[in-house]
């Protein structure tokens, strides 16, 4: 299938869709919701959902609405808020994650960070309609004559905890910690890093619109083996897998080798699972 040019209107869309979180970082007393769950996830994914099924008519996988899996050739991916615990603890850095999969392949992707110390960040591609987009100037993704030496990786902000061992791992490039795995992917994506990695569970929702913005980069995504993720739209579609390492080819097979169970004891053990 030959699909439309839908990234202006689904950029619009998701840029509508940060209003909300942008109004609920400044809501008086805070955002609603504790742990890893806050009320405005649900609003904006409602928003994105009526609105995406609007613009392309497909099956749809979204964190907090669900799965609806029909066969269909093309799926949106969402996820409202990638990065909900450190948004409510910090009201910074989360990002809204819309990508769509086209027989299994991430063909369309925006992540859109609103609010970062930098300011809001919106970066977007789709397959067949130009290059790489970020805040609606076209980009050249570099990443195939990027290495570690002399780069960043980004990592958790959990790493803040012990940044001289992620640096270790990371050498000879030096990490830096930053919420939400699909923006850590869109900025690898845009050229401001050689790699992301979560150590961290991630299902198709967290990566699917990061994913499609590294193959615009001419990047990849790599599971905890360092085998390639990819996808597909049948019933057992929306799987977790044990982390991933997302950027320049050669850079995240290195990373793949570190011994990162240093940091998480678990790290590599939880396989490819269902969701529970």
């Amino acid at each position: 299938m030959h699909l439309p040019n839908l990234l202006p209107a689904v950029t619009n869309l998701v840029l509508h869709a940060g209003e909300r979180i942008i109004r609920e970082a400044l809501r008086p007393g805070g955002p609603r919701g504790s742990g890893d769950k806050a009320a405005v996830d649900l609003e904006v994914e409602q928003l994105l959902r009526e609105g995406l099924l609007q613009l392309f008519p497909c099956d749809f996988v979204g964190e907090e609405t669900g799965t609806q899996l029909s066969g269909a050739s093309a799926c949106w991916v969402v996820d409202p808020n990638d990065g909900t615990a450190d948004f409510l603890l910090e009201k910074m850095g989360s990002a809204i994650s819309v990508g769509l999969l086209e027989e299994g392949k991430p063909v369309l992707g925006v992540v859109y960070a609103p609010l970062t110390p930098w300011g809001a960040d919106c970066l977007a591609w789709q397959e067949g309609w130009g290059e790489l987009r970020r805040n609606g100037g076209a980009i050249s993704g570099q990443l195939a004559t990027m290495s570690l030496d002399g780069s960043v990786v980004f990592v958790s902000a959990a790493a803040k905890r012990h940044l001289e061992l992620n640096d270790e791992l990371c050498a000879p490039a030096r990490c830096e910690p930053m919420s939400s795995i699909a923006y850590r992917l869109a900025r690898v994506a845009a050229g401001d890093g050689v790699a992301a990695i979560s150590l961290y569970p991630v299902s198709p929702h967290d990566v699917v619109a990061g994913h499609a913005l590294l193959r615009a980069a001419g990047g990849e995504l790599l599971d905890h083996t360092g085998t390639p993720i990819t996808y597909d739209t049948e019933a057992h579609f929306a799987r977790s897998v044990s982390g991933c390492f997302g950027g320049a080819t050669g850079a995240c097979q290195l990373l793949t080798q570190r011994e990162w169970q240093r940091l998480v004891p678990s790290f590599g053990n939880f396989g490819t699972v269902p969701p529970s």
